[in-house]
């Protein structure tokens, strides 16, 4: 194999991984989309105000994003949310609506 034909191969495997990076990523975030969608009809609540939330979740359960979003779709359709997260979404809940009432 020549020098560029080398390089070739590198940067095509290169946009191969890059690519998967995006589409997983792009999966992701239509996933976290969906759930602040959920969680603005769970709790009455903002847009911006749903997005702290299940920020709030992540951060304080120590699970990933995407993660607690797809349990909370799942709530959302009546199955359940593992305890520690639901939990930590109610408590997330009473944090924004007294934010909210201190805001206006």
């Amino acid at each position: 194999m020549t020098a560029g034909a080398t390089e070739l191969a590198r940067e095509c495997e290169r946009l191969r991984v890059e690519n998967r990076q995006l589409q997983r990523a792009v999966s992701s975030h239509a996933l976290v989309d969906q759930a602040i969608g959920a969680v603005i009809v769970l709790g009455r609540i903002r847009q911006d105000e749903a997005w702290g939330v299940l920020r709030d979740v992540s951060q304080r359960t120590n699970t990933k994003l995407s993660l607690i979003a797809e349990h909370v779709l799942k709530f959302a359709q009546g199955g359940d949310l593992p305890q520690p997260e639901l939990d930590e979404f109610r408590r997330a809940l009473e944090r924004n609506r007294i934010g909210s009432r201190t805001d206006r």
